[in-house]
């Protein structure tokens, strides 16, 4: 089963992200802030992270230097969540952030964008393969 990791300090925000996603036959993890996040990934390396920009304490820009600095990890995509007008997806994408999706967002949006990093994800691994049950 392909397993994901939702790192969202917006509790409601976060849950509603894990039911749409769960409904679609992924697994969802979740955390409450980047520290945790980055705790999970470790513990549980997931197929693909969707992680908020801007949270207290750990923001998504730490939390992309962390993982990016493990091994383990490294080479999960993750896809930024923010609310910001500006796009920061130069600035994602400059420290190895795979996407970003501007709240709020469509169900349409989120599923086609974790579509595409899974199937790039998949294409690069060689195995083609994703997985969802």
């Amino acid at each position: 089963m392909t397993k994901l990791l939702v790192i969202e300090d917006e509790d409601s925000l976060r849950d509603s992200i894990a039911d749409l996603l769960e409904a679609e036959g992924y697994e969802v993890l979740q955390a409450e802030n980047g520290l945790t996040g980055v705790q999970l990934a470790g513990k549980h390396l997931p197929d693909l992270i969707i992680c908020d920009v801007m949270m207290p304490v750990s923001d998504g820009y730490a939390v992309l230097n962390k993982l990016r600095s493990m091994a383990t990890t490294a080479d999960i995509p993750l896809i930024f969540l923010t609310a910001r007008a500006e796009s920061p997806a130069g600035l994602g994408s400059g420290r190895g952030s795979t996407g970003y999706l501007r709240k709020p967002f469509t169900r349409a949006a989120l599923l086609a964008i974790v579509q595409t990093r899974l199937e790039q994800r998949a294409a690069a691994s060689g195995s083609g393969i994703i997985d969802r049950a």
